[in-house]
């Protein structure tokens, strides 16, 4: 963490994919929600979509349209399940993937639940210059996903190099 650094608050929306949560049992989203008030970051929006790809790919699309949203974190639908279909509703629309986000997910995940992190489909990506981390549905996954990985990248001060400063450079040509 550079001291010579201001942090740079930045607008992020939360998707909670579930066909069964709703406000009051949104777990994972409350969870992202504080982790990221609490960073110092700022609520865009925040919504539940049920497990359609469709309607997640039509909720983010409206995010990354927006310029007023920097970050998308999407939380559930990453199993492998029937309805399970984040992966698939936002790799679409990525311009870029970020390999080393699911990698190092599942690798940090293996330590607290072993070979079942190998069930996680995470997915991250640039789209329109908004970045988008795709979540499991779990609260430790959030809370891990955030504080292991995340919350670094999405601060200014983190060095040797983060994902805010690379922000004015995302929709060169």
């Amino acid at each position: 963490m550079s001291e010579q650094r201001t942090f740079i608050p930045l607008n992020i929306a939360i998707m909670t994919v579930s066909d069964t949560r709703v406000e009051e049992t949104d777990k994972s989203g409350d969870k992202l929600k504080d982790m990221l008030e609490k960073a110092g970051h700022r609520l865009a929006d925040k919504t539940i979509v049920p497990d359609d790809i469709y309607k997640i790919r039509s909720t983010a699309s409206g995010w990354i349209a927006n310029p007023d949203v920097q970050v998308v974190i999407t939380t559930g639908g990453t199993g492998l399940t029937g309805r399970d279909g984040t992966p698939e509703a936002i790799t679409p629309l990525l311009d870029k993937i970020i390999d080393g986000f699911g990698e190092m997910f599942r690798m940090l995940s293996y330590e607290t639940i072993g070979t079942s992190t190998l069930q996680s489909r995470t997915v991250a990506g640039v789209a329109n210059g908004t970045f988008i981390f795709c979540l499991p549905g779990s609260t430790g996954a959030c809370k891990d996903g955030w504080s292991k990985l995340i919350s670094a990248q999405l601060d200014y001060r983190t060095q040797p190099c983060n994902l805010v400063e690379l922000m004015p450079r995302l929709l060169e040509n």
